[in-house]
């Protein structure tokens, strides 16, 4: 499922808009193979993200478990997409009054080479327009930068940043 990154760049002023979504990056001092596994593969990213544990490599089309110990219970992630070295597509759920569809939004994880670093682009869409749907979105926002700095954190620094964070 290919969706395109929402930059300021290829933003039209005058376009309606028929849902929220938003897309934040960051640069992570570690090769692109290594980054993407951190979050492709479960044990990686329990150690620094899904505080309760990850269950299932992110594979296409597989759904795995991501647990935070912070928030209740796990959560089904529906592998969309994983090209194994650039991409993944995630969907997972949301709430009915805040998303657009079926209650999930669409998470998408791009990684880009640069020299010695990688370039992370989170972006999710399907938020509402609405109260709620400001308010998954701005939360989500908030925890997909995160999870960016946490990783970031993890690979570089072997610091796990969001142990008690939230609790």
């Amino acid at each position: 499922m290919a969706s395109e990154t929402v930059s300021p760049d290829n933003l039209d002023p005058e376009a309606e808009l028929t849902e929220l979504e938003f897309s934040i990056f960051g640069y992570v001092s570690r090769p692109r193979a290594e980054v993407y596994e951190a979050v492709a593969d479960p044990l990686v990213l329990s150690k620094y993200f899904t505080t309760g544990g990850a269950e299932g490599r992110l594979e296409t089309g597989v759904t795995v478990r991501w647990d935070f110990a912070d928030f209740p219970g796990a959560f089904p992630v529906e592998v969309l997409e994983a090209d194994g070295s650039t991409r993944i597509v995630v969907r997972w759920g949301g709430e009915p009054n805040a998303t657009v569809s079926a209650a999930h939004t669409d998470v998408t994880f791009e990684f880009q080479a640069e020299g010695d670093r990688t370039k992370v682009v989170i972006s999710e869409r399907a938020w509402r327009l609405n109260r709620a749907g400001a308010q998954g979105a701005f939360g989500n926002c908030m925890g997909w930068t995160g999870m960016l700095a946490a990783m970031k954190a993890w690979l570089e620094y072997g610091i796990n940043l969001r142990e008690g964070f939230y609790r």
